[in-house]
């Protein structure tokens, strides 16, 4: 289903490659990062050009509930613990840093930008929104401690943080874009050093980003054991009561709200690809519950990368690929952290040092409690008899009752009934039957 950004926008097309080519830096992905890679790398006049499979803009950036935000989720507390107050203070001053970069770029594109508060909650635990309010003022956050918010329902606290912003992604990411040297129905068919082959000619580069959501090169990096993706739904209701503000349970299940225009966006029903989970049925039940006179109007899904900290990968590769880079993990907050990505990748792509390089580098060390639920999730899926296979790493599908689909528990690749590719990291066409 179409979400409502494809729906109230207008979409603009590039050229396939056809023949030989070259560029400095080749970016591979044409969501909202690879887009920013690419403007942030022309903006400072790098030769530089992105290639799509498909149609940019079209997968995860178009299913986005589009909050530009620093605060994702109560992080910055579980950072400071687990980690450093330094580590905490790099985090939100990358994040704070692409919050006003795209204030600035939204200010000349036109994309329904708004600025709101945000706020973070908690159903049933006070003592973990105090902790988190704490730890954002601690950093300078602009943040408050509430007990109160407009929802329909109580909450046991809440973090406020002010001057946050939403805006119409795909408004925004094709005025980006017209200008860039992009080229779509381009799929990468093999990768090797300075030299991809796509089903049309041959692109020498000197260094590479990999921006598919989901890293596409498996003998490097890891990233099938190091990320897992998440699947979450989204309706637009029409006669329900709008919200001032942006709202996001700091559940990994919870819901989250925000407004357009006349109508009200509930995210919720997430649940890991490949699992069961709450679905459109859980939305569908909290607007019978709370909103009975609305309606819905669209609704649709999204997939999130999940890295084991919940801080992105961004940067080399990884060891042996000096001259590859990646940005992937955003862990549902693929707006603001698209941007930190390009402005990271930019630096180091040019030579230079990035202050946030080592606080987002892949190459951080992987030993979490979410590495041994990744490692189980994989041995069960290649273990499991009888099933479709994926022809990522051959896990079995589990099928997916409520968008009829084909899903991989263990990296979240997705199959349509009839077989053909709707989500990567697998790049085959067809499951394995």
């Amino acid at each position: 289903m179409r979400s409502l950004w494809e729906n109230t926008s207008e979409r603009i097309y590039f050229d396939k490659l056809n023949g030989n080519i070259s560029a400095d830096v080749l970016i591979i992905g044409g969501g909202m990062a690879g887009i920013l890679c690419a403007y942030m790398l022309k903006s400072a006049g790098v030769d530089c050009m992105l290639i799509e499979s498909g149609r940019i803009l079209e997968g995860v950036s178009a299913d986005t509930t589009a909050k530009i935000t620093l605060q994702h989720g109560f992080l910055y507390d579980k950072i400071i613990k687990r980690y450093s107050r330094e580590k905490a203070q790099l985090y939100f001053d990358s994040q704070r840093k692409a919050l006003r970069e795209y204030e600035r770029l939204c200010s000349i594109y036109p994309c329904d930008y708004e600025n709101k508060d945000s706020y973070v909650y908690s159903l049933d635990d006070r003592e973990k929104a105090e902790d988190e309010a704490t730890a954002l003022l601690s950093l300078g956050a602009d943040a408050a401690f509430c007990e109160n918010t407009e929802l329909p329902f109580t909450v046991a606290g809440a973090v406020r943080v002010h001057s946050q912003a939403q805006f119409h992604p795909l408004k925004f990411g094709f005025a980006v874009a017209k200008s860039l040297p992009v080229y779509e129905n381009t799929k990468a068919v093999e990768v090797s050093k300075e030299k991809v082959r796509t089903g049309n000619g041959e692109i020498r580069y000197k260094k590479l980003i990999i921006a598919t959501h989901f890293p596409i090169l498996n003998k490097h990096g890891g990233y099938f054991i190091k990320m897992y993706q998440h699947r979450s739904y989204v309706t637009a209701l029409q006669g329900a009561e709008p919200v001032n503000a942006m709202y996001v349970d700091e559940a990994d299940k919870g819901m989250s709200f925000r407004s357009f225009k006349n109508m009200l966006l509930i995210g919720g029903g997430d649940h890991r690809t490949g699992k069961k989970g709450g679905n459109w049925k859980e939305l569908e039940e909290f607007r019978q519950a709370h909103y009975p006179s609305s309606e819905v109007v669209f609704r649709w899904a999204a997939q999130d990368c999940m890295t084991l900290d919940g801080i992105p990968y961004i940067g080399r590769y990884s060891k042996n690929t000096p001259d590859v880079f990646v940005a992937t993990g955003f862990n549902k907050w693929g707006i603001s952290s698209s941007m930190t990505a390009a402005m990271i990748l930019k630096e180091l792509v040019c030579g230079r040092e990035s202050e946030y390089a080592s606080l987002y580098s892949p190459m951080r060390s992987i030993w979490h409690p979410k590495l041994f639920v990744n490692a189980f999730e994989t041995l069960t899926g290649l273990l499991t008899p009888f099933s479709p296979r994926c022809p990522h790493l051959g896990c079995a599908l589990k099928y997916n009752p409520y968008e009829h689909s084909w899903d991989c528990p263990c990296h979240g690749s997705r199959f349509s009934e009839s077989g053909e590719l709707l989500d990567g990291p697998a790049t085959d066409g067809k499951r394995i039957r």
